[in-house]
């Protein structure tokens, strides 16, 4: 499998391009919004495009899943049905920040343990509450990569402090279901550079090794 990341919205959020490389066959995660930008990239890369993959139901990462899809015939999978919550708002909450956004129902809602396919890559759903309760992480097990969203970041992690957000509940995705699957995988997150697990494990103020030993 190949990744290409492409950053979109004012948030600078990370769009990733994942594709195939045996079958060219590709999917956008988390397609937020500049679908000019994005439909190039897709171009550029020489992929096609067969479904949008969806971490959670925030403006930044969703905004424009449904109109992509819409406009593409694709089928939007993801993120969990506990984000039902977040997706309903996006017209309200794209006309306070001053997006364009709209509601969508996705073709299908994922539950941890579930997998989906991209071309004839497989990746594995994680559900990974806290930031938002019904995000979800990606997994390609034999490249040992992941999309991540908006769950751990580079020397951080994502916010809680938003509606329905819960912090114990994101540390324990991410200690729990995350550091088992090996130091060795490297992720794309939501915004900011890609990084592995067992950097963060080493690093990340809120979640290394260290860090949760000094809190217990």
């Amino acid at each position: 499998m190949k990744a290409a990341i492409i950053p979109v919205t004012p948030l600078q959020q990370n769009c990733s391009l994942i594709w195939c490389t045996k079958t060219m066959r590709a999917a956008l995660i988390d397609p937020g919004g500049d679908l000019d930008k994005l439909k190039l990239g897709v171009e550029r890369a020489g992929v096609t495009l067969e479904k949008i993959l969806v971490t959670h139901g925030h403006l930044d990462h969703c905004g424009q899943a449904g109109m992509l899809a819409e406009e593409l015939g694709l089928e939007i999978e993801g993120p969990h049905e506990a984000d039902r919550f977040w997706i309903s708002r996006l017209d309200e909450d794209g006309g306070k920040y001053g997006m364009e956004a709209r509601v969508f129902e996705p073709d299908r809602w994922l539950e941890d343990g579930d997998t989906v396919t991209v071309g004839e890559l497989t990746l594995e759903v994680i559900h990974c509450p806290g930031h938002t309760p019904g995000h979800v992480v990606f997994f390609h097990r034999p490249s040992q990569f992941a999309v991540v969203g908006d769950v751990l970041f580079q020397g951080s992690i994502g916010r809680t402090d938003f509606p329905m957000g819960n912090h114990q509940d994101l540390i324990d995705a991410i200690t729990q279901k995350l550091w088992p699957l090996g130091n060795d995988v490297t992720f794309i997150p939501g915004h900011g550079p890609v990084s592995t697990f067992g950097r963060e494990r080493q690093t990340n103020a809120f979640v290394s090794d260290y860090a949760l030993e000094v809190v217990r």
